[in-house]
């Protein structure tokens, strides 16, 4: 790896502003300047072009960069996108969990850029999405790291105690899987709609009725991320083996820290598995080197101590709970509230994510 291919890796995720996410800034930018602490020269904003839900800008006057974010274009589910909490997690957080960027600045004034927002420290680094860059292809023992470190950053996020950083009051941990079963089962019918939606409604409801009889008891609480895959964290681009940032902590909560970790298994595809698994929702865990999903669960559960006896059902949930969040991303394109063609065709993932979690329920 040469020297400038670390900023390369970062400034990839860099676009100029798509034209009908664009910010304005006629109100935002003396709202900043009177707020940050520092900020001198032009201001500057570029776009981080590959999330998927909230908007994401990179916001720099001169040399001070900053990270604003804000939900998507369109009416917003209940309790998705919250920036309120995002800001309340991310402004106490990074001081046991070193990981977190500090949130600076919550605006809740709509009239500033038609939403509310939240501004964050800039942190440094990658991301890996559907493959390893060219720049580390071909290492196995970094993919194997890769892994392993991405299990340890979610174990030791569950290892917080929430009291020590005043999270304590998060949430609702009691009876936490109860309402999210129904909660993401009220989320999937509200979203229903596009092509081929009596077949996915069909090909689920299996799905939903398996996940109400097998439902285990909600595990102690822990601190969850609640979106954790490796997608969400930056990467060191000097050694991508160490997590430089974990993002995305709008749906931060307290409850069963096996949601989380089935989550990210649900992304975890190995080489054996259905090639459709990989093309609907993966992590590049299939590349040489990467630990099977069977040696995640026994490095977390060797580093939390935590019992995972109930760990199948929590991935048949995963792959539900993505089946929905896929699904409101393509409603959206459907309702004409984004025009970002790549969720275009997204109502086959979510064929495909039902297909998956009737597979592993055995249903």
């Amino acid at each position: 790896m040469q020297p400038g291919d670390a900023v390369n890796l970062e400034a990839a995720e860099l676009i100029n502003e798509r034209p009908d996410e664009r910010l304005d800034t006629t109100r935002l930018e003396p709202y900043l300047r009177e707020r940050l602490e520092g900020v001198v020269g032009p201001l500057s904003v570029r776009q981080f072009g590959g999330g998927k839900a909230n908007l994401t800008y990179l916001i720099q006057f001169g040399d001070r960069e900053f990270v604003l974010r804000r939900p998507p274009l369109g009416p917003i589910p209940p309790g998705a996108h919250d920036m309120r909490r995002e800001h309340r997690v991310l402004s106490v957080l990074y001081r046991r969990y070193l990981l977190a960027p500090k949130s600076l600045l919550l605006c809740e004034d709509e009239g500033i850029i038609g939403a509310v927002f939240i501004v964050e420290e800039r942190r440094h680094g990658f991301v890996i999405r559907d493959d390893i860059p060219p720049e580390f292809a071909g290492r196995p023992e970094l993919n194997r790291r890769i892994g392993f470190a991405l299990v340890d950053a979610l174990a030791d996020l569950h290892l917080v105690p929430p009291a020590e950083v005043g999270l304590d009051d998060l949430g609702r941990p009691d009876g936490y899987l109860e309402r999210q079963l129904s909660g993401w089962v009220r989320r999937w019918q509200a979203a229903q709609g596009g092509e081929q939606a009596d077949r996915a409604a069909a090909e689920m409801q299996p799905v939903l009725d398996w996940l109400g009889r097998e439902l285990p008891p909600s595990g102690a609480a822990a601190l969850l991320h609640n979106d954790y895959r490796l997608d969400n964290c930056l990467l060191d681009a000097t050694d991508p083996g160490h997590i430089a940032a974990v993002l995305d902590w709008d749906m931060c909560t307290q409850g069963d820290p096996l949601a989380d970790l089935g989550y990210l298994l649900n992304y975890w595809v190995e080489p054996g598995d259905d090639p459709v698994w990989r093309e609907i929702a993966a992590m590049p865990t299939w590349r040489d080197g990467f630990p099977s999903r069977a040696e995640a669960i026994q490095r977390y559960a060797a580093r939390t101590g935590f019992n995972l006896a109930a760990i199948g059902w929590h991935q048949v949930f995963a792959a539900f709970k993505l089946a929905v969040i896929i699904q409101q991303i393509y409603i959206r394109f459907v309702r004409g509230q984004t025009q970002d063609q790549r969720f275009r065709y997204y109502y086959r993932r979510v064929l495909g994510l039902a297909a998956k979690a009737r597979i592993l329920s055995g249903v």
